[in-house]
């Protein structure tokens, strides 16, 4: 392949050297195959103007919708924009569309792309690690979901219910980690949205950051956490649509793949290649037996390097669900008997998009053989790159599309979780007691478009160090994972010790931090970089030490000066507005959320307990998967994506089908009395 030559030259640093031929000679990887490129050099898959359509184009065309839906139920649903309204939806959101709202907010930008790179770097292993590790704790969130309900109807906030509980310190260390992982969500959502439309527009990654934030922020201003979630419902049915039409793609109708049979025969053939030099990998090579992997194999679970991913996954994720107001809000804003299925169902449903997903084009850029370096996955680019090698620009677009709507619908609940924790925590609780409901909804407004500006700044400054996508990732959990415990126990626990909760999360970050430092250090003699304390093993023990040292120093400490909380306080949580339009119904008494809290305890433990156990350990018989297993893991991949999708496009809108033949009517001008009254959908 004389073409790679002189590419290989510049790399290595070689050109002009007589050894230079040599190293080619031996370079037996260049020799095996030559990589699929997806990009031509400095030519963009799409023009400049796109990016710039896409960027600002969606935020408008959401805006004006968003606009236009919360008008029409205000008009013709009786619906009042209070404040109350504007930031807990009225409390009143049904199953259906709880569970789209779970699946929008958990559909990161790092969930279509973070999972294909560790499909593309661990093979099957991947997928599932990712969609495991990063499912049970939306479904474990469940629990707290009923408890808030039962324990402090009234909240706005989940540090509304530490400072109830436990006082000023602990609320302004608890928000403090609040803020803190907010940025973190925001700044992945950026890093990974503006990373893929610089690689695929020729945007500038810096003015992408700054310019993606604003098409949230203008529909989030306009309607709040209602047009949060109709936002979500629309995004979620884009999302999963084009998911479907993905891995039917890769395992049922490419002319390049088309079946799972030829997928299997291209990941086994790759392996068999050797394994690339620095240099040719730096050339968009990605061949040979994977590191930590049975058999050096991409179709075998048993994979260090997977399973420790899946570890880093798991903790981390439990500090971005336990932590991250916006999952807090949508249990607030969920009708009581639905909070608990919507978040059972939102979980199982989310599980099939990174996992159907990656194993589709994560797995579809090893068996094409497409052109990545190690740099450009970690940014995020494999799912267009799979996707442009399979149909070409079109792809490049489905993938484009399918990420805005990741990143606007995350982001508008970002907004919306940060807003809410100014101006109910700070404003209301420090500020302003009194306030009415016009000045928190002036300054939630207020606070949602500063907050667009901050998102930005921070993936800026990230980019600037030269952090990815991947690595905040992986690090994210150090940071914010120490309060996991606490917080969970302030809800769950009556003898949790207010000074033992605060103690142990300030000390659980620090000792995560002295950790993975340490961790770094000894594994690569001294050398601390960037790169070195981004690898799997410093960010492990991190992120473990950050989440059980908390835990075990709440609870030792809580068992030795243990309080006996009685929850009335939580329960006296102040509103701003009363709420009106919110009605009680037959499934609210005492009795049927306690029935509600043992249901989503017992089958969210179980469904943990099969996901994240018995499903792995089943596979480790088959070590490397034959051709017939790993056709039977793709089927599931299918059936569980198609099924997810329909379930989650279908659910919300029947169940919601009164208020909207309410609009219908409403618009077509027929009397109230005479509107359509649907049975009740029961999920």
């Amino acid at each position: 392949h004389p073409s790679t030559e002189p590419s290989l030259a510049r790399v290595v640093g070689l050109s002009n050297r007589p050894h230079l031929e040599n190293s080619l000679a031996m370079s037996t990887a260049t020799a095996s195959y030559t990589p699929v490129p997806w990009k031509d050099g400095e030519t963009t898959v799409l023009p400049l103007g796109a990016g710039y359509g896409i960027v600002l184009g969606f935020g408008v065309f959401f805006s004006l919708f968003t606009t236009l839906l919360v008008y029409l139920d205000s008009k013709y649903a009786g619906t009042t924009m209070t404040s109350e309204q504007f930031n807990t939806a009225g409390r009143s959101v049904k199953t259906g569309l709880t569970a789209s709202v779970i699946v929008s907010q958990w559909t990161w930008a790092a969930t279509l792309l973070q999972s294909s790179n560790v499909a593309w770097a661990y093979g099957i292993s991947g997928p599932f690690w990712y969609a495991a590790g990063a499912t049970v704790q939306v479904l474990l969130f469940g629990i707290l979901a009923i408890e808030i309900k039962m324990k402090a109807p009234t909240a706005h906030t989940f540090l509304e219910l530490v400072n109830a509980r436990w006082g000023t310190r602990a609320h302004i260390v608890f928000m403090i980690y609040g803020f803190i992982t907010n940025m973190i969500v925001s700044a992945m959502l950026l890093l990974g949205g503006a990373a893929v439309i610089n690689a695929l527009t020729g945007m500038q990654t810096e003015l992408a950051s700054f310019l993606i934030p604003w098409g949230v922020v203008m529909y989030t201003f306009a309607g709040g956490l209602k047009a949060t979630f109709l936002a979500c419902y629309m995004n979620t049915a884009v999302i999963m649509g084009v998911l479907v039409y993905f891995v039917f793609l890769v395992y049922a109708s490419s002319p390049l793949l088309g079946e799972s049979g030829v997928v299997y025969d291209k990941l086994a053939e790759m392996v068999s290649y050797p394994s690339p030099t620095d240099a040719e990998k730096a050339l968009g090579y990605h061949c040979g037996p994977v590191s930590g992997n049975r058999g050096g194999s991409f179709l075998t679970m048993l994979s260090s390097d997977g399973l420790m991913f899946g570890i880093i996954n798991l903790v981390g994720n439990f500090g971005t669900v336990f932590m991250d107001q916006s999952y807090w809000q949508s249990a607030i804003a969920a009708k009581p008997s639905s909070s608990h299925k919507g978040y059972m169902l939102g979980g199982l449903v989310w599980f099939s998009i990174p996992f159907t997903l990656a194993t589709s084009l994560g797995l579809a850029a090893n068996a094409l053989g497409v052109k990545l370096t190690p740099s450009e996955a970690g940014q995020g680019l494999v799912p267009p790159a799979a996707a442009i090698a399979l149909i070409g620009v079109p792809g490049a677009v489905l993938v484009v599309v399918q990420l805005f709507m990741a990143i606007v619908s995350t982001g508008s609940a970002e907004c919306i979780a940060v807003s809410s924790i100014v101006v109910y925590d700070i404003y209301f609780t420090y500020i302003n007691p009194k306030a009415t409901g016009q000045q928190i909804l002036f300054y939630s407004r207020v606070v949602i478009a500063f907050f667009g500006v901050v998102m930005g700044s921070l993936a800026c400054i990230l980019y600037a160090f030269g952090i990815s996508l991947g690595w905040v990732y992986l690090f994210m959990g150090i940071v914010i994972g120490s309060g996991v415990i606490p917080v969970a126990l302030c809800l769950g626990w009556r003898k949790t010790n207010g000074t033992a909760a605060t103690f142990s999360v300030v000390t659980g970050s620090v000792l995560a931090l002295i950790t993975w430092i340490v961790t770094c250090s000894s594994l690569n003699d001294g050398n601390i970089s960037v790169d070195t304390l981004g690898q799997n093993e410093p960010m492990l023990a991190g992120n473990v030490v950050a989440l059980l040292s908390s835990g075990v120093i709440t609870v030792v400490w809580s068992l030795m000066f243990p309080e006996n909380y009685d929850f009335e306080s939580m329960k006296r949580i102040p509103t701003v507005e009363q709420i009106e339009e919110y009605v009680h119904d037959e499934d609210e008494t005492p009795e049927k959320l306690a029935e509600a809290r043992a249901w989503i305890t017992g089958w969210g433990w179980i469904v943990s307990i099969i996901i994240m156990v018995l499903w792995p350990v089943a596979t480790i018989p088959w070590g490397v998967f034959p051709k017939a297993i790993f056709s039977l893991w793709a089927s599931v991949a299918m059936v569980w994506g198609l099924l997810a999708a329909t379930v989650i496009i279908i659910l919300p809108v029947a169940e919601s089908w009164g208020d909207i033949m309410a609009v219908v009517n409403g618009m077509a001008g027929i009397p109230q009395e005479a509107k359509y009254k649907p049975q009740s959908v029961e999920a």
